[in-house]
């Protein structure tokens, strides 16, 4: 079905762009300059060959997740911004960073200066577990952890403590956890010549921690990792892998889920074959990755030494049961079992987060859509929102890779194409509307900074610049000040 939607998108987009068009422009707004965000605006450039986009971020760096989610180890993946930087220095298009959609400008706002609104600013929040002690000092979200690595100017005050403990948990095992995972493990002198930023280094090269433990609700089955990224993780030099051998025993219900799924059973695979291979040194390592499954978290303990500081984690074992075809969901067992750690990594999903004047569907966490079109509420007989869009983990949750946002960007931009072709757009795009002026008039009035992308070159050519010296790819910015002051002409920092 989704394949169908996609292949309809690329042929309106190809009709779209041979199409004679209005000699107004169509004034386009995409908020958030990630992937969804920048696939967007290239997809609405190629298809209307006069339309503006203006692209719109609350950090005065582009590209998002690229930039502060990806690992970085994982330096292939962060090639894309090559493609993104040719978008935003398209000439119909522009990038305005450090503009905040709720504070800077509101989305209503936004509306009357745009024909079409885009939202793509995706989840820059976590779930709770909701369990007891969650609040404790050490239970931080694997989010807060990869932007305190990554160099986000929103992490750098994290500061986990990794030195009075030699035992770290995860909560998941998907592809988030599994980087945690890696970036704790993996010998600090692989790590140094990425763009891992200072701080982080300076913290891992002091770390105690020794053993991990991944723990997942369900079984090896049904892993929600890539093949990639446990292939990744299971290689890391002089590191044990436990797995318990019982835990890999296959149910007719996990037979039939793997079947069908061939992510999943090439992720059972590997994880058998670590299970049952004993490498030379095992054994004799210092550091320790544990795969524990079946396990839900209870409560965090508080340690008793430390008040106020976690000691460790209560699980209830679970047990799988069948919700439909091809389906399982762990259910407690009333049995429990303690793991002693001194720090806890949540990594159980991000969360985005509403805006005024948007709708939003707080159980589904995404704002209700009809293929990137957004919907009054959640009822079925919701009104559609008229000039206003979504895209990326806004629109579908926070799932998928990088690529993913490319098809969800040409599903959205085909229902622009086809408001636009039916009518739908017709009071809206019949007025003239200020766009990109109306914007930097406003932003003016205000006293909001811009940061442009020729700004945002410069601080690209600093971080360069410190990296060098130091065998990096770059060196990162890592605090608003240091990023806005980049931007001045001529500023440089000591290396």
């Amino acid at each position: 079905m989704f394949n169908m939607r996609i292949f309809r998108a690329r042929k309106l987009l190809c009709r779209s762009f041979s199409n004679t068009l209005h000699s107004e422009p169509l004034r386009v707004c995409v908020v958030g300059s990630g992937p969804a965000g920048c696939y967007t605006a290239e997809k609405m450039l190629k298809a209307r060959e006069q339309a503006q986009v203006d692209i719109i971020d609350r950090l005065p760096t582009p590209f998002g997740l690229v930039r502060s989610g990806v690992a970085p180890d994982h330096p292939e993946t962060k090639i894309v911004v090559n493609q993104f930087s040719r978008v935003a220095q398209h000439e119909r298009c522009s990038f305005f960073g450090n503009v905040t959609l709720g504070s800077s400008v509101s989305l209503s706002e936004l509306r009357r200066l745009y024909h079409v609104v885009v939202l793509a600013y995706g989840a820059e929040s976590d779930r709770n577990l909701g369990i007891p002690g969650e609040n404790l000092k050490g239970v931080l979200s694997a989010r807060e952890f990869v932007w305190w690595y990554n160099g986000h100017p929103d992490g750098q005050n994290l500061d986990p403590d990794l030195k009075s403990t030699d035992t770290a948990v995860i909560l998941g095992q998907g592809n988030v956890a599994l980087d945690v995972a890696r970036i704790l493990l993996r010998p600090t002198s692989e790590l140094a010549t990425t763009d891992i930023a200072s701080h982080a280094l300076a913290t891992l090269e002091e770390s105690s921690i020794r053993v991990v433990y991944l723990v997942g609700r369900r079984g090896p089955a049904q892993a929600a990792c890539t093949a990639k990224e446990l292939r990744e993780v299971l290689g890391i030099k002089n590191l044990d892998i436990s797995i318990q051998e019982s835990d890999l025993i296959l149910t007719p219900a996990d037979e039939e889920e793997l079947k069908s799924n061939r992510i999943h059973r090439r992720i059972f695979e590997l994880l058998s074959k670590a299970a049952t291979s004993r490498p030379r040194h095992a054994g004799l390592n210092q550091r320790r990755l544990h795969f524990v499954f079946f396990r839900k978290p209870d409560s965090f303990q508080e340690s008793k030494d430390n008040t106020g500081h976690v000691s460790g984690v209560r699980f209830e074992k679970t047990v799988l049961e069948s919700v439909g075809p091809g389906k399982q969901i762990a259910v407690g067992t009333g049995e429990f079992e303690d793991i002693k750690c001194g720090i806890v990594l949540k990594s159980i999903g991000y969360k985005s987060v509403p805006v005024d004047g948007l709708p939003f569907d707080h159980k589904k966490g995404i704002v209700p859509n009809d293929e990137g079109r957004v919907l009054s509420d959640t009822s079925d007989t919701a009104a559609l929102e008229e000039g206003l869009y979504v895209c990326g983990w806004l629109k579908r949750g926070p799932t998928g890779i990088v690529a993913t946002n490319l098809y969800c960007a040409e599903e959205t931009v085909s229902s622009i194409l086809e408001d636009l072709e039916n009518g739908v757009l017709i009071s809206s795009t019949a007025a003239l509307k200020p766009g990109r002026n109306g914007l930097l008039k406003l932003m003016h009035d205000r006293n909001v900074r811009i940061v442009s992308f020729n700004d945002w070159e410069k601080i690209d050519s600093e971080e360069r610049r410190l990296g060098s010296s130091r065998n990096k790819p770059r060196e990162k910015l890592a605090t608003w000040n240091e990023l806005l002051t980049a931007t001045a002409e001529g500023t440089e920092y000591s290396t």
